[in-house]
């Protein structure tokens, strides 16, 4: 564009005052105002003043707006990391809304005096998994790391290769123990270790068993590991620690629901694991967090690290953690949505499915339903697949609908060539939004 041209762009100062801009905030509007007009002189375009308004409001618009916004999810992943992973029930929910405000986090109501904001976690996971005390961080890697620090650190730990696992978002078993601070030493093979290996590699400079589940993944065929029951005894024999990432938190048994066994918390103190790590936000069904369990001296040792305050839980994280495990102990297992969608019958799901297509009967493309399958994901019960019904669109451009959709707010995904909505995660008051989203 020459000189003659770019003079002949409208000025920032008279897009500001363009109608589309005014009763927006005066920087955002500025900003973009800037933008947009740089646009077109980097184009070498000559847009009229309304059309670089138009621009520069959607830019303004979507500086302003929240992105982290809520979406309903039928992804086909119960537990979808890219969309928080587990959703909370109502009682955590309420919990989080009521501690926005001032709450009763490191205080005694009794007496006035400053209090713990562990304290009240401690006692329904002693309830929950059988544990003599617990701790809980910002997610599980901390809880691992934090583990690690307290008891390994200029030290060696013996782990399994077979379970030197990667899991999201690059979080690599063996990086975390080099990270604590720790020499991490492989035992045994990836498809075969046993007990044998372990105690064949203990030295003086020893100082954990480290047991990992492998979360995301699955050895099949000629395989061994050793039980946590079988570590436990050979570690404590050699006056070591069992210290156990069991990954998912769960609290329960899968198989009511059908399901394979995930091995739970409760499960691994009861074979002797000294250390328990596990997170909140998977098959347990909070918020994100990592959660402790052990003997009450081990516990109180690593509270006391330096390292324990800045992993600490904030106070929505306490208040909605401390809620899903009362909806535990009250037996309200259906109020956990998690639970609820791995419970969920196939002939639920398809009635959900068909209500949708009805309400889009008359819309293009025509939706129908098909079968699917839906995971749990969130690295818990790896390779479980789950039947499930979606509603799919025969779209012409599948990538430009699925697009449109999830600015509007709905999740799918693409599959040979269609957008599929899988309806096992989609609850009563998702229906309207999904209608709203395919109609627009």
């Amino acid at each position: 564009m020459g000189d003659e041209s770019r003079h002949q762009l409208p000025s920032v100062h008279s897009v500001l005052e363009h109608p589309l801009l005014k009763g927006m905030p005066h920087a955002a509007a500025a900003d973009a105002a800037r933008e947009a007009v740089s646009r077109a002189r980097a184009k070498g375009s000559r847009p009229t003043l309304d059309a670089i308004a138009l621009e520069a409001a959607q830019l303004a618009g979507a500086a302003i707006q929240r992105s982290c916004r809520p979406l309903v999810n039928c992804s086909g992943t119960i537990l979808n990391t890219g969309l928080g992973r587990a959703k909370l029930s109502p009682s955590a929910v309420e919990a989080v809304r009521d501690a926005a405000g001032s709450v009763a986090l490191e205080i005694n109501l009794e007496t006035g005096d400053r209090g713990d904001r562990q304290r009240p976690l401690q006692p329904v996971l002693n309830k929950l998994t059988g544990c003599e005390s617990a701790l809980v961080v910002n997610n599980n890697a901390a809880a691992v790391f934090l583990t690690l620090n307290t008891f390994c650190a200029n030290k060696s730990v013996l782990l399994s290769r077979g379970q030197s696992v990667e899991i999201g978002g690059s979080f690599r078993m063996p990086d975390v123990i080099r990270s604590a601070g720790a020499a991490l030493i492989d035992v045994g093979c990836t498809n075969k270790t046993y007990v044998d290996d372990y105690e064949n590699a203990i030295t003086e400079h020893t100082a954990a068993y480290v047991r990992c589940h492998p979360s995301n993944f699955r050895i099949q065929g000629f395989t061994h590991e050793p039980t946590a029951f079988d570590l436990a005894q050979s570690a404590h024999r050699h006056h070591l620690l069992l210290i156990d990432d069991v990954g998912s938190g769960c609290l329960i048994n899968t198989e009511m629901f059908g399901l394979p066994h995930e091995p739970t918390i409760a499960d691994s103190l009861k074979a002797g694991a000294d250390i328990v790590t596990a997170s909140g936000d998977k098959l347990l069904g909070g918020p994100q967090a990592g959660i402790i369990c052990g003997a009450k001296k081990l516990i109180e040792r690593i509270a006391k690290n330096p390292l324990a305050r800045a992993l600490r839980i904030d106070k929505l994280t306490a208040a909605a953690l401390e809620a899903t495990l009362l909806d535990y102990v009250r037996g309200d297992l259906m109020q956990i949505p998690t639970l609820r969608y791995l419970a969920r019958s196939t002939a639920e799901i398809e009635q959900l499915a068909n209500r949708v297509c009805r309400e889009l009967q008359d819309t293009q493309p025509k939706p129908h339903v098909t079968p699917g399958v839906c995971e749990p994901g969130g690295g818990a019960l790896p390779g479980v697949q789950l039947p499930s019904w979606r509603v799919s669109f025969a779209a012409a451009d599948a990538d430009g609908f699925a697009r449109k959709m999830r600015l509007a707010g709905v999740i799918g995904y693409i599959s040979q060539s269609q957008f599929h909505l899988d309806m096992r995660t989609v609850d009563e008051p998702d229906i309207e939004r999904i209608v709203q989203a395919a109609r627009a």
